[in-house]
């Protein structure tokens, strides 16, 4: 076998041949026979009561097909959008409240974006044209956009039948554990920050095409997810109140993700119902500025935070309150991020149990929130380790110290933390250092008297992050041998950009033996894939891939059996060898392609066997999730005459347990540092306070992170493997944008001699904080 495309091996991603020569196909790439063009008329007010609506004038409008309104969607039955998760309430709270979230507004808008009104017409710029025809008029009403300020006495509720914007209040309890290491403390830190509200903007907008088909009685999604059925199921319960079977989505190419693909859109709502009215396939397409409004929004918390220390310097209890914004309504898993998903990690990778997390989620008139890149993680991450700088300065040690003396040792692994998950491998300590030599962490005072002499403010942080990666815990493949040698694999799991082409062809080959190009890839159809949770999460390789290599090994286990009749041996005494099926200790053998012959012809077949080699497995994991974790180091440079700040230098050490492709996984690192360094220095989702509008909806307003705004990135790993799965793989997709905010942020404090600065970075934020140093 050739060892050169096995697991382990930095194999150059097979589909990126495909895509970098232009054969890449995505949903705006297909044309339907017949299509016709859906635009939204969005609301241009955060918060308003539509007095009236006259849509006649778009009606009778160049190339119009039908208008559509939210009556319309009530006469025909059309469903509301709900949360498809519960969040217990905080004991002595109201149960979490789900507003109403109809597919057109008609009573009034929320969010400047909220959709109103969708025209279907011969082109896109017809029915964009149409929009410019209704006539609706608004009474305004005043808005809350501020999340420190939803609870207020003052704040305008969004939702009066609820009687205040709390939406539901968490906690994971252990008050009184809390207090009583609080009331032990010889010193507390403290801390008030802000998780700056960012919005995904994956490379490729969303785009949906529906087509209602009459023979299946079918409704039918063609549209990038992160997973088919995440899709079709809520779809088919919730919206059309059809059997899941009547609801069939396709999703081609897909150019990224971060969390928000897998939603229950309203626009792939509207595309469906509008293809069933008109009688033609309907195409929607998002646009920059609209995406900006029409996609979840990430992040968005106001935080208190405090953590009592021993006169040693180690760590005793945490406890934190955290408003976080949900939007106006409620996304599909929006509720869960900041609190049960985002606590799942709480106490990170310290010998923490005194933890109490109270987070209030609360409605604002902003773009709902949901899922980002790390989707609660990164959160309580950002929490500790802004805390631990902070006690550090206070106890006069290194940065670097005190998270030594509090992490949990290697010889306490398995540790359950203080939400009772079982971490169940890992070496903080061993990963630190590997990461402050990577870094270069003892040099750093020659580098920063360097940049004195240029003018310039030199600092150094880290940040060290755990996840909780794996999401669902169920994953099916189908490895089928086809009669040409090759092996079709079917996954219920979801590439769009990790190289599951690559990394999955990678399992089967060091499984079967056969030729690593001969294995094809079968993705994003609920008629082909049976069952599936897409891909988010960060499970693929621990999920998909662990399945993969159990229906390969099926596989191989029938072809074994197979082989061994043909060669009138006991299948025990067949091996297989370089893609060839031995008998062991002599040179009797047969290949693949005999083999899957005779799996063809019944006579050729053992007693019992069915024909085929055609595998199906449904995986389920028995644990909660696996850990993967890191310490990263940045340093920055600060201009103190103008408050830019350059990332100039920057190191990482992920244990993402064994690595299936490490070209793979150093290109998932570089683009979650990337969206951290976004985060932690440019990005901001920025609403005005008085009018509730978007500040920043296209790029000239919002900062997204360039090529230029990376310095090189020092990549590497620390193998400690997880012995919950088979491959002995975590996740990786998620450790840079958990990794970055801390430590970036950690350097900015310390080139500008300061407790805690705020994300984003920008030059007028760091500008007054060195002018109100001098």
């Amino acid at each position: 076998m050739d060892d050169r495309f096995g697991i382990g091996q930095p194999v150059r991603r097979k589909e990126d041949v495909r895509f970098l020569t232009g054969r890449g196909r995505y949903t705006d790439d297909i044309s339907m026979p017949g299509e016709a063009h859906l635009a939204i008329l969005r609301s241009p007010h955060s918060h308003a009561r539509i007095v009236s609506l006259n849509v006649e004038p778009a009606r009778g409008a160049p190339g119009v097909i039908a208008v559509l309104t939210g009556h319309d969607a009530d006469t025909d039955g059309i469903g509301l959008f709900p949360v498809q998760v519960e969040v217990p309430p905080r004991a002595g709270t109201p149960p979490l409240y789900c507003p109403p979230r109809r597919i057109l507004q008609t009573d009034a808008v929320r969010f400047v974006g909220d959709p109103v009104v969708a025209v279907i017409a011969e082109t896109r710029v017809q029915a964009e044209d149409a929009l410019e025809l209704v006539e609706i008029e608004y009474e305004i009403l005043p808005s809350v956009t501020e999340t420190g300020r939803a609870l207020d006495p003052d704040a305008t509720v969004i939702w009066p039948e609820r009687g205040s914007n709390l939406c539901v209040e968490w906690s994971n309890g252990r008050d009184e554990m809390t207090e009583q290491a609080f009331a032990k403390a010889a010193y507390v830190a403290r801390v008030d920050l802000i998780q700056n509200r960012v919005v995904g903007n994956p490379m490729e907008p969303r785009v949906a095409i529906g087509v209602f088909n009459k023979d299946e009685d079918r409704y039918e999604l063609t549209s990038p997810t992160q997973g088919v059925f995440r899709v079709r199921d809520p779809m088919a319960k919730f919206i059309f109140k059809v059997p899941p079977e009547k609801v069939r989505v396709v999703s081609p190419d897909t150019g990224g993700g971060f969390g928000l693909r897998s939603k229950c859109f309203v626009e792939s709502g509207l595309v469906l119902w509008a293809a069933k009215r008109v009688g033609r396939p309907v195409k929607w397409r998002s646009g920059r500025s609209e995406t900006m409004v029409a996609d979840p929004h990430g992040r968005d918390h106001v935080t208190k935070a405090e953590m009592a220390f021993d006169a040693n310097g180690k760590a005793l209890g945490m406890r934190t309150h955290t408003l976080a914004a949900m939007g106006a309504y409620l996304q599909d898993f929006g509720p869960r991020i900041p609190t049960v998903a985002g606590a799942r990690i709480a106490g990170t990778v310290y010998d923490l149990q005194a933890v109490n997390l109270r987070v209030s989620c609360v409605f604002t008139n902003t773009v709902p929130t949901d899922a980002y890149r790390g989707a609660g993680r990164p959160e309580i991450a950002y929490t500790l380790e802004r805390l631990f700088d902070v006690a550090a300065a206070h106890f006069g040690v290194g940065r670097d110290e005190i998270r030594r003396r509090n992490y949990i040792p290697q010889d306490r692994m398995p540790y359950t933390n203080c939400v009772g998950n079982v971490l169940d491998s890992g070496d903080f300590e061993g990963t630190q250092v590997i990461a402050l030599k990577l870094a270069d962490w003892e040099g750093f005072p020659a580098r920063k008297a360097e940049a004195k002499k240029r003018g310039k403010l030199r600092g150094i942080g880290l940040g060290y992050f755990i996840e909780a990666s794996g999401g669902a815990p169920t994953e099916w493949a189908r490895l089928s041998m086809q009669r040409n040698g090759r092996a079709r694999l079917t996954v219920g799991t979801f590439s769009h950009g990790q190289g599951h082409e690559t990394a999955f062809a990678q399992i089967v080959h060091s499984r079967l033996g056969i030729p690593f190009e001969d294995v094809e890839l079968i993705q994003g159809d609920s008629l082909v894939v049976e069952h599936g949770n897409g891909t988010g999460g960060s499970r693929s390789s621990q999920m998909g891939g662990v399945a993969t290599l159990r229906a390969s090994d099926a596989v191989v286990a029938k072809a074994r059996r197979i082989a061994a009749h043909l060669l009138e041996a006991a299948a025990a005494d067949v091996e297989l060898d370089a893609g060839r099926f031995r008998v062991t200790g002599t040179d009797l053998t047969v290949t693949w392609r005999q083999v899957i012959e005779a799996a063809s012809d019944p006579a050729r077949l053992p007693e019992g066997e069915t024909p085929g080699l055609d595998e199906k497995i449904l995986y389920k994991r028995d644990t909660e999730c696996n850990f993967p974790n890191g310490c990263h180091v940045a340093e920055v440079e600060i201009d103190p005459e103008t408050g830019k700040l350059e990332v100039v230098a920057y190191a990482c050490v992920d244990d993402v347990g064994n690595v299936i492709n490490p070209m793979l996984v150093h290109g998932q690192s570089h683009g979650g540092i990337a969206q951290g360094l976004g985060q932690a220095v440019l990005e901001q989702a920025a609403y005005d306070a008085e009018s509730g509008q978007l500040l920043s909806a296209t790029f000239m307003d919002y900062a997204m992170p360039r090529a230029s705004d990376l310095p090189d990135l020092k990549v590497d790993f620390h193998v400690v493997p997880t012995p919950v799965n088979e491959l002995g793989v975590k996740g990786a997709g998620e450790g840079g944008a958990c990794g970055a905010p801390p430590a970036i942020i950690s350097a900015a404090c310390d080139a500008l001699g300061v407790a805690h600065i705020d994300m984003p970075l920008t030059a007028e934020k760091v500008w007054r904080v060195v002018n109100g140093m001098r």
